[in-house]
């Protein structure tokens, strides 16, 4: 490509301008990612641009035939190149239209020199020269010509539409299809219409039924002249037909009529009746611009266009545009409109121009006397050029890393340009955040890392450094380096969340004890230091950093974790202060390791320390420190007394004469009430109830705890003087005293409030007792009898004695043939089997089996 055409390519990839007209109002608002591209045709395209004119186009998937104005017909690929041997000379002046058959095996072509040619590009032997008097206009190919089972048709155009169709030989025999409405300037064939232009009208042709279906009268100014404004005809597909005329666009359905079809039966008056299908335009509508062209993109339409020139009849010298429109019955709207740089443009007029297509591929073929440009759909590398052009950066990297069909642009490239516009903008957290998605490998991430470190800024990008690149320690070190000196709290949880191996651990630790030296209070610096001895395998040390700052967590997962227990028998003390309930709870569960004899000792000096311990061990363990229940009896009096009555009952490693006399100097009654209870001192903890705590209630439930007559007399003697007391008593003890001791030893005229009542439950209580007994005996009664039949009637059954069977006393068979020495059997009620001459006299005369009996004594039944 010559370094004119590169420079033409560049050019055209950055026409996306907006109309003139529309360019101030326009400012505002975002502009629209245009949906095609522009490139210039290059390789032969320049040469023969150069030495003549290109007069007209057509396209096909295999290739391009351009037509110039001295007749050449060349043959060229769709990147320009010109096809060897495909260069035809077939005129000797100016080309009018080239039609190209479906398969692409056949072209025809018509010229103002008169001729029209049939050429095959494989084959010679259906060429064809004719050659009329007249300038022939317009041409079209059979669309399957090719095809041998087909009929050789062409369709010419001067003065009137020429049908040839060959025939067997006697060569192409002529059909005049129409005439009388002058020049015929255009003609498209498609499947089974064809459609042509003159200079009043539009015509469509069923060749089927040789017959016109539709005609479309000229509606535009009749000023616009056929010869300076062609008609455009282009079949988007078998039945839609887009016509461009002047500045009138309309859009054209052929559609099949309601009209019945013809049958055999039917006359020949009657089937010259209506047409099998006619033309509904669906869209028709004026526009601002002259059509030199038109297509489709899918369901939108593409026109090549030229401005109009204000005050004058032709427009000449007017930019051409390549618009996209969308077609909306009697109005459209502009989808997109690309402004063209062809060469030579300020001299040609609209006619000039020509567009051709291969609308599925997406490809637009562009023609001037001079230039050459394809336009087509933006690729993935257009649409990421157009967002870095238009500065949409951040878009330019989402579609870049979701887009596998990429050539020109890279991840690490686009990237790089937003993270430097990041940079520039001091937008340093949304840099680093960008670097975890654009840098993939060991290189690029250091070179990253330096960039963030020459302007200051490596702490934005810690939090995405990766940790499994395996980077050179000293980036890491660095980062290390900054956080320490600017960011103490983010330099410890670095350390805590990096891998140790990705730095060099007695580095980091030489350069935070020089930190320390100047800051020797911070707290953060003596965590950080302390991890790091943690890294370097030197737990002391960290376990003394810990203890230092009062660590109330780290420091025991670092005692757990790499079993430093050895090393904190002296610091035991000092654990509790830091977090009593996590030390007593590591200190129990390694009781082997740290005895309770030394955390004892160790916490003497601190009861409240002390206390959290030993409650804690003997919740878990009531045998674990039993040696120190009595120490523990105290520490529940002083510490926490309601916990003291659970305990005393609970434990029996502790003095009774120790326990009371400690809970007698706390006053704590109800402990020295159980204590005289279990000491035997049963009648002074009643007197403790009765006279300190006066809860006749609970010296009730003493005395039936302890059930001794002495202490009910004691009660009933100690509560004569208190109506409340004898009150209570005659509703509670009628199941333990008789009342009636009780109600004799009431001193008369003593008011007792309640008394009826109770007296009157007294007496239900004794009715209920006799109905319970003599409910229980007559239970018992029936049980007895039940069970008495029951076992008679086991008795009565009938007890199998089996052949093998044998007697247990003397142990042989108890079933015999010999008579001689055969006898009679005893069967006891227990089912025991005995030859009746082996029975002892005392089990005959008594009726009981003497194994049972032997059983019941303890001793064997036989000897």
């Amino acid at each position: 490509m010559e370094a004119e055409d590169l420079e033409g390519s560049a050019q055209f990839n950055e026409m996306n301008e907006s109309e003139e007209e529309s360019t101030d109002s326009d400012d505002t608002e975002e502009e629209i990612e245009p949906k095609l591209c522009y490139e210039r045709l290059s390789n032969d395209v320049p040469n023969i641009l150069k030495k003549d004119a290109a007069s007209c186009i057509a396209v096909h998937t295999k290739f391009l035939a351009l037509g110039t104005h001295l007749g050449v017909i060349h043959i060229l690929d769709h990147q320009g190149n010109n096809i060897r041997n495909k260069e035809l000379l077939l005129h000797v002046t100016t080309v009018n239209q080239i039609s190209i058959e479906e398969k692409g095996d056949y072209l025809a072509s018509c010229s103002n020199d008169g001729k029209v040619a049939i050429h095959g590009l494989y084959s010679t032997d259906l060429n064809t020269s004719l050659t009329i008097e007249r300038p022939v206009r317009s041409v079209a190919l059979d669309p399957n010509f090719s095809k041998s089972s087909a009929n050789r048709r062409f369709i010419i155009g001067e003065d009137k539409v020429v049908l040839y169709e060959r025939q067997f030989l006697t060569g192409y025999k002529p059909n005049v299809l129409y005439q009388g409405e002058g020049a015929i300037r255009n003609i498209k064939w498609k499947d089974r219409f064809v459609v042509w232009s003159s200079d009043k009208t539009v015509r469509v042709y069923d060749i089927g039924s040789n017959r016109t279906i539709t005609v479309i009268q000229r509606d535009h100014d009749p000023s616009l002249r056929s010869d300076l404004y062609r008609c455009n005809l282009y079949w988007k597909d078998n039945s839609t037909l887009l016509i461009g005329w002047a500045n009138t666009v309309k859009v054209c359905q052929v559609v099949p009529s309601e009209a019945p079809k013809p049958t055999a039966l039917t006359s020949l008056k009657d089937q010259a009746g209506p047409p099998r299908f006619y033309v509904k335009i669906v869209s028709i509508f004026n526009t601002d611009f002259f059509i030199c062209g038109i297509s489709s993109f899918g369901a939108v339409l593409v026109v090549l266009t030229v401005a109009k020139t204000a005050g004058e009849p032709v427009s000449i010298g007017s930019r051409p545009q390549l618009r996209v429109l969308e077609a909306h019955g009697e109005d459209y709207s502009l989808i997109l409109s690309d402004i063209l740089s062809m060469r030579g443009y300020q001299e040609y007029r609209c006619n000039d121009y020509h567009l051709d297509s291969l609308a599925d591929e997406g490809l637009y073929f562009i023609l001037s006397l001079k230039d050459f440009v394809v336009a087509k759909p933006r690729n993935e590398d257009d649409h990421i050029a157009w967002l870095l052009e238009h500065k949409k950066l951040k878009e330019a990297v989402d579609a870049v890393s979701q887009s596998k069909n990429l050539r020109k642009y890279t991840l690490l490239d686009v990237g790089n340009i937003y993270l430097e516009h990041l940079l520039e903008l001091k937008q340093y957290t949304e840099a680093a955040a960008l670097c975890s998605t654009i840098f993939k490998d060991k290189d690029v991430w250091e070179t990253g890392i330096y960039r963030f470190a020459e302007i200051g800024q490596l702490r934005a990008i810690a939090p995405y450094v990766p940790t499994n690149e395996n980077l050179v320690p000293a980036v890491y070190e660095m980062i290390l380096n900054e956080f320490l000196q600017l960011d103490q709290k983010g330099f410890l949880d670095l350390i805590r969340s990096w891998p140790s191996y990705l730095y060099s651990v007695p580095t980091i630790i030489s350069v935070v004890l020089e930190q320390l030296a100047l800051y020797p209070q911070s707290k953060l610096l003596l965590e950080s230091l302390s991890e790091l001895y943690i890294f370097d395998k030197k737990f002391d040390k960290a376990l003394n950093v810990l203890i230092e700052i009062g660590s109330k967590d780290r420091v025991f997962e670092l005692i757990e974790n790499h079993n430093q227990f050895a090393n904190i028998h002296d610091k035991v003390d000092i654990l509790m202060s830091l977090n009593p309930p996590v030390a007593t709870s590591m200190f129990l569960n390694n009781v082997e390791k740290i005895p309770v004899n030394l955390v004892v000792s160790k916490l003497k000096n601190k009861k409240d320390l002390l206390y959290e311990y030993l409650h804690k061990a003997f919740q878990k363990d009531p045998t674990l420190g039993e040696e120190h229940h009595g120490l523990l009896v105290e520490l529940y009096a002083e510490h926490a007394p309601d916990q003291l009555l659970p305990f005393l009952r609970t434990s029996n490693n502790y003095s009774l004469e120790h326990a009371l006399d400690v809970c007698q100097q706390r006053t704590l009654i109800r402990e020295v009430v159980f204590l005289l209870g279990r000491m035997g001192n049963t009648r002074q903890a009643l007197q403790q109830i009765t006279e300190v705590l006066q809860d006749i209630n609970q010296a009730i439930e003493f005395c039936k705890e302890h059930d001794d007559k002495e202490l009910w007399e004691d009660l009933i003697n100690s509560s004569l003087d208190k109506p409340g007391f004898i009150t209570v008593l005659l509703q509670n003890i009628g199941t333990h005293v008789d009342p009636i001791i009780l109600i004799q030893k009431i001193p008369n005229g003593l008011e007792i409030p309640g008394l009826r009542d109770s007296l009157v439950k007294i007496l239900h209580d004794y009715t209920l007792q006799i109905s319970l007994r003599e409910g229980c005996k007559k239970i018992l009664v029936s049980d007895c009898y039940s069970l008495l039949e029951k076992l008679n009637k086991l008795q009565k059954r009938g007890i199998l004695v089996s052949e093998d069977q044998v007697c247990p006393l003397c142990e042989r068979r108890l079933h015999t043939n010999d008579f001689r020495v055969g006898g009679d059997i005893m069967v006891f009620n227990c089912r025991h089997v005995f030859h009746e001459d082996c029975v002892p006299v005392f089990s005959k005369e008594t009726e009981t089996c003497s194994i049972c009996s032997a059983q019941k004594r303890g001793t064997p039944g036989n000897s």
